[in-house]
């Protein structure tokens, strides 16, 4: 089983190579980050792999609404690290138990979001050559 330590980010702490955010403060708390924020925790693991690893399944967390139930606050909602570690807990135990089906919908995660980002800049380019075509013809006159 992966281990893992989560603690509060605090810019003055050294940084591992090995570590990711997460989000704790607001309606995406949960949130996998690359980059920290004031409002999240660090989770820290062992080797690169494991990084990926426990990236991908807070993201699926995240992204399954896990933390919804644990929000907290009536004006600025928050999840507790107590509760944050719980859920990774639960979704790394649950990721364990049938670890060859998790990594194949990593795999077709992976390829759709691939396919995803392929259509968004797709639709750009769509929306660029409308904007160029409506130019040219107010450009003529």
């Amino acid at each position: 089983m992966q281990k893992f330590e989560l603690k509060t980010f605090s810019p003055k702490n050294q940084k591992s190579q090995f570590e990711f955010y997460i989000l704790n403060k607001g309606k995406n708390s949960g949130k996998p980050l690359d980059e920290p924020c004031a409002n999240c925790f660090v989770l820290s693991t062992n080797s690169e792999e494991e990084k990926q690893f426990f990236k991908t399944l807070c993201d699926g967390l995240f992204k399954s609404k896990s933390y919804y139930n644990y929000l907290k606050g009536s004006v600025i909602l928050f999840v507790t690290i107590n509760d944050c570690k719980s859920i990774i807990k639960n979704g790394l135990i649950q990721a364990n138990a049938n670890l060859p089906q998790f990594k194949k919908s990593v795999k077709a995660i992976k390829e759709l979001e691939q396919k995803e980002r392929q259509y968004l800049e797709t639709l750009q380019l769509i929306s660029e050559a409308k904007r160029i075509i409506l130019y040219r013809y107010i450009k003529r006159r």
